[in-house]
């Protein structure tokens, strides 16, 4: 028999439906590694992170509505940054949470993107005071982990 972890836990206590709490638990991490990719990793050959942008022409240009690129650095050889296209979860993770919170009038998601906490807040109705913003009091939510 398996645990169920807290978080899932605490949003079927408030109302939600368990393979939907399940749902964002998942997105919730695929957010928490996308946002740790940003901010880099490295090996003792190469150093990458993700970055959005596009290429143009040789160039690559740098824009946060873009397409999501791994951008490489080789620690030796060639100084120039190598960019690859690789798939978008952080949007198919948002849109999931999106269509999830559809069937729960009220509920908000914030994802906070700092890597060293949790990534996905479900706020609930109140959570939020008329004038507060939601940056500075995200964690009232029910913080949606591992």
């Amino acid at each position: 028999m398996t645990k169920t972890p807290e978080s899932v836990a605490s949003l079927i206590r408030e109302g939600f439906a368990s393979h939907d709490a399940d749902a964002l638990r998942r997105a919730s991490m695929t957010l928490h590694r996308w946002h740790e990719l940003e901010c880099g990793d490295g090996d003792d050959y190469s150093s990458w992170c993700v970055t959005r942008g596009r290429k143009n022409g040789k160039e690559f240009v740098h824009d946060d509505d873009g397409a999501p690129y791994l951008e490489r650095h080789y620690h030796r050889g060639e100084a120039k940054a190598v960019y690859s296209r690789i798939g978008d979860r952080e949007r198919g993770a948002r849109k999931r949470i999106a269509a999830i919170l559809t069937r729960y009038p009220g509920y908000q998601a914030y994802v906070q993107g700092d890597p060293r906490g949790c990534a996905l807040y479900i706020l609930r109705p109140g959570d939020i005071r008329e004038g507060e913003d939601v940056s500075s009091v995200y964690t009232r939510g029910i913080a949606v982990y591992k």
